[in-house]
């Protein structure tokens, strides 16, 4: 059974895209970072690995898709909080990413949403199971 998850994503600049995710305060593994691709650290068993288009497209036989254009996948992350929802989507509006939806509030769960630079979507939630209905 798998215990770790790696997510796999291309991006046009690489430089940029590690600037982006290190200014809403995520690190990277040195021992998987290198010219071509970033090993971002998401928690001990969740990564993603940032892959230059170029090399990206060396792992797949169908295009890359543009996700700035398409919907390709919806990355969605829990936070400690509401506060840390909005906090983490006007960090990464100011740099650079942009919202895509407007804030959602369901009682028990609070989501809001960002695109990074190279348009893939991050939904961020906030959980407090103890407000779920029907409990």
């Amino acid at each position: 059974m798998a215990t770790k998850i790696f997510i796999n994503l291309p991006v046009k600049d690489l430089e940029k895209s590690m600037a982006f995710f290190n200014g809403l305060g995520f690190s990277f593994n040195p021992q998987f970072t290198d010219e071509k691709a970033a090993s971002m650290v998401i928690s001990d068993s969740i990564y993603v690995m940032l892959l230059r288009e170029d090399y990206f497209s060396t792992f797949t036989k169908k295009p890359v898709s543009d996700a700035t254009k398409s919907t390709e996948v919806l990355i969605a992350l829990d936070a400690a909080s509401r506060e840390e929802v909005r906090e983490l989507v006007e960090k990464a509006v100011s740099l650079g990413g942009t919202t895509y939806d407007d804030p959602k509030d369901h009682g028990w769960m609070y989501q809001h949403s960002f695109a990074d630079p190279d348009g893939h979507q991050w939904e961020l939630a906030y959980m407090d199971f103890s407000q779920l209905p029907n409990q």
